[in-house]
């Protein structure tokens, strides 16, 4: 198997693109002072903001499909502080996550598995983030997320546990999971306006990045949204949407291993990869409902285009007070 050499070099190399792009982002005009978080900003958000809960849920047996594989699983709870004006929202919050990432087939033993096949991993971490939009569409986002790679995700009893409660196959290979490593990811995010056809109809293109030893990569996106739209995130509203993404990946540690163990790996990512999401979101005064399907291009250069590509679904519940 391959071993992949991780010099200062190549790791310079593979994170510029999405370094850049995250500077570029935040830098755009005054966006910089915009989004840096102020101890002042963060107490009058937080003793005169709204707490809102978010339950996020990707799992590829929502599309009643009873063998996982490759991305099979993330969940994620968020509690932020959101603070609206007239044409301005302002939030702060920190979350827990839990993403877990398996071979194309659960079912097959670690005998069976080919070296080419996507990696178990487990990726456990928690964060803070900020986030600013207008209500011309304009929105930026800053997020640091710290976790651990590997056994300590706990990926394994996740999966094991939740299958014999859903009477699903068990996964057999979590014993050649990826090994641990702590890791740290700063992202960030830039959408510079939307462009609305009529008060039904708009688009709104974006720019995210990301830059750590488990994750790095950058992309560009454009939403369409179609019906009762909310100006700013969490006011009401009921729209479907469609939204297409192109990612650049400089490192993806859940494929590779992490970045510093020296772990050998014989798959890499692809240098691009594609996303479609088509779905439909319901915001109320206090509740709301997030609900997609997605499709995602294959992301590992050693396989097949057809065999590696994905399907999953995406649930969220929202709850404000």
């Amino acid at each position: 198997m391959h071993t992949p050499q991780k010099t200062p070099k190549k790791m310079y190399k593979h994170w510029q693109l999405a370094l850049s792009i995250l500077l570029f982002s935040l830098c755009n005009k005054n966006a910089l002072a915009d989004v840096a978080p102020s101890e002042d900003e963060w107490q009058r958000v937080s003793s005169s903001g709204t707490t809102v809960f978010k339950l996020a849920i990707d799992n590829d047996s929502l599309l009643l499909r009873k063998d996982d594989g490759f991305y099979t699983s993330g969940n994620q709870i968020s509690v932020s502080k959101v603070l609206n004006s007239e044409d301005l929202s302002i939030s702060y919050g920190w979350r827990i996550a839990q993403d877990l990432y398996t071979a194309s087939d659960i079912k097959l033993y670690p005998n069976q598995i080919s070296n080419i096949d996507h990696p178990y991993a487990g990726w456990l971490y928690t964060g803070i983030f900020k986030e600013l939009a207008k209500s011309n569409g304009q929105a930026w986002g800053l997020g640091l997320d710290v976790g651990c790679l590997g056994p300590c995700a706990g990926g394994q009893g996740t999966q094991t546990q939740l299958h014999k409660l859903l009477n699903q196959p068990l996964p057999q290979g979590w014993d050649t999971q990826l090994h641990q490593e702590w890791g740290a990811v700063l992202s960030g995010e830039w959408r510079p306006g939307r462009w609305s056809f009529n008060q039904n109809v708009d688009l709104s293109p974006s720019f995210k990045a990301r830059f750590g030893n488990i994750f790095t990569d950058a992309s560009m996106g454009a939403t369409l949204r179609l019906g009762r739209h909310n100006a700013l995130p969490e006011q009401p509203g009921s729209y479907g949407f469609l939204r297409a993404e192109v990612k650049a990946i400089g490192y993806d540690a859940t494929l590779q291993g992490g970045y510093f163990n020296k772990q050998q790996s014989a798959v890499h990512p692809k240098p691009a990869v594609a996303e479609l999401e088509l779905g439909y979101q319901w915001r109320g005064a206090t509740y709301g409902l997030y609900a997609s399907i997605i499709r995602r291009s294959n992301e590992i250069k050693e396989l097949d285009n057809s065999m590696g590509a994905q399907n999953f679904a995406r649930i969220q519940f929202i709850y404000g007070m």
